[in-house]
């Protein structure tokens, strides 16, 4: 699923994972709209990343779609209470992009690989190098890094985990959850 939304000449587009970020992780995965949760502040956080002028996206892998455990329509239902959710908070998603796919599938478009990254870069015209990538598990930093983007690690999810396993010399950025990834994205805006 893509929008139709343009981001304005000169936004910055930031791109979020969706499950474990936005909303809670479930290793049983989010079957329907009433099992996906958003984190505290997650949504507002989105908010004022519109607010301050950046287009934000969602890149999320959906095994689950390819494993028969929920159907294309009923993640269309919560990818749309999500968007739902993120207007009430005064945000906007620019654009929701997934991989339906299993992991045996060997898709080019399911994270670690780049190409739901790269499918935003043909989408809104622009490279992703240096734009802001934000996700809790390993596979979304090493798409991020596949594209030359700014890997940005949350804890919430899966994020403590992948944190425990990060190289001492790397260069992904860590935040306690989205807010203050987000925060720290509008005072800087580097």
């Amino acid at each position: 699923m893509s929008s139709n939304y343009r981001p304005e000449s000169g936004a910055r587009l930031v791109v979020l994972d969706r499950d474990g970020v936005i909303n809670r992780e479930s290793a049983e995965f989010i079957k329907s709209a009433d099992e996906w949760l958003p984190l505290p502040g997650s949504l507002e956080a989105i908010a004022a990343l519109s607010r301050a002028g950046f287009a934000v996206v969602v890149a999320t892998n959906q095994s689950g779609v390819g494993r028969g455990l929920i159907s294309s329509l009923a993640l269309e239902e919560i990818h749309s209470r999500m968007v739902q959710g993120v207007e009430q908070a005064g945000g906007k998603l620019a654009g929701i992009f997934y991989c339906p796919h299993r992991p045996e599938d060997d898709c080019s478009c399911r994270k670690p690989r780049p190409g739901l990254l790269q499918q935003i870069e043909a989408r809104f015209g622009c490279s992703l190098k240096g734009q802001p990538v934000i996700g809790d598990s390993a596979r979304d930093l090493q798409a991020a890094v596949a594209v030359s983007a700014r890997a940005i690690l949350v804890r919430t999810g899966n994020g403590l985990a992948t944190e425990r396993k990060l190289d001492s010399g790397s260069k992904v950025e860590v935040f306690d959850d989205l807010a203050a990834a987000a925060n720290s994205l509008i005072r800087n805006r580097v």
